[in-house]
């Protein structure tokens, strides 16, 4: 019986590769049979990873997701390498806390631009190409998976920028995925809680690290190993009637008790 995850023969598009979960998820997209064509603004650790996983160094793309023109230039060559691009992760994020009283302009533009528009410009670049290929009626034609977080579905101290950004994302999500449906186009998110990442390094610390875990009812944090995997079934034909859905993956958080 063929794997309902397979992923071979599609060209999946991964943002903030360099890393974390992006990193993770090009993994696990490879082991899945599928090409990932991935993209970070760290040139040496993108490709570094890319080395690791033997992606082509044709397929790591220097630059920023907040470059619309880099990121349609980075659709058109995987377009042209490969013949078409299947799917996109957008995972490409950053943090700048601060409290609501103390939070500067520049550091709630900052994560509002990264983390919510770059979403946007990167599932545009995607959208339309799939559009420009898929028949109205068809289904099968693509899939995108947009990264947000628990803080957006509840809120969190001191991150007023990226709790609003990662909001966003669901309504970003869900009007993609109202707009292409009949395209065959399918548009999910994924909120994730605390993932043993770069960016989760302070509340884990050892001076918040009993009190995060106490949120957490598995009790633990989770790896970007295990995570990837969910994102992995919104991108295949496992999830082929599934859109316009998040799914949290937080360890129970958002139940809490």
């Amino acid at each position: 019986m063929k794997n309902p995850m397979d992923l071979s023969g599609r060209t999946i598009l991964v943002t903030g590769a360099a890393q974390g979960i992006g990193a993770a998820a090009a993994r696990q997209i490879a082991k899945l049979g599928g090409t990932p064509v991935v993209l970070d603004l760290n040139g040496d650790r993108l490709r570094a990873v890319a080395e690791e996983i033997g992606i082509d160094p044709q397929d790591a793309h220097v630059g920023s997701v907040l470059d619309g023109d880099f990121v349609s230039a980075v659709v058109n060559a995987a377009v042209k390498r490969h013949g078409r691009v299947d799917g996109l992760l957008n995972n490409a994020g950053v943090t700048r806390p601060a409290t609501i009283a103390k939070m500067s302009a520049a550091d709630w533009q900052t994560v509002i631009d990264v983390n919510l528009t770059g979403v946007h410009l990167c599932q545009q670049a995607v959208g339309r190409h799939i559009l420009s290929r898929a028949e109205k009626g068809t289904s099968g034609n693509g899939a995108i998976v947009n990264v947000s977080s628990i803080a957006g579905r509840r809120g969190t101290f001191g991150q007023v920028n990226y709790a609003a950004a990662k909001a966003g994302v669901f309504g970003l999500t869900m009007s993609a995925a109202k707009e292409w449906a009949a395209y065959g186009i399918r548009v999910n998110s994924v909120a994730f809680g605390i993932v043993e990442t770069p960016m989760t390094e302070v509340i884990r610390s050892e001076e918040r690290r009993e009190g995060s875990l106490k949120q957490i009812p598995l009790g633990r944090f989770a790896k970007p190993e295990e995570v990837v995997v969910p994102i992995c079934f919104l991108l295949s034909d496992a999830a082929s009637y599934i859109t316009g859905q998040n799914l949290t993956v937080d360890g129970g958080i958002h139940i809490g008790f």
